[in-house]
């Protein structure tokens, strides 16, 4: 059973484009390593930006500076 987590930023990702992430993890899996999809896991996990850091400092940080 594969599970697949995609962790991205908290910055307006929409129902639709989780569902076309949710479906094209899905069947790439099943494309390229021949998974069944009902038992293909897939989390998006949203994290706010001041939990995500690059380089030292967090994404907000780095928005705010133009980075």
């Amino acid at each position: 059973m594969p599970y697949v987590n995609i962790k991205i930023t908290d910055e307006g990702v929409t129902s639709e484009q989780k569902k076309e992430l949710i479906k094209g993890v899905t069947d790439l899996l099943q494309t390229v390593l021949g998974k069944n999809p009902k038992t293909t896991v897939v989390v998006i996990d949203e994290i706010d930006t001041g939990n995500w850091g690059i380089e030292g400092e967090s994404v907000t940080e780095r928005r705010k500076r133009g980075g």
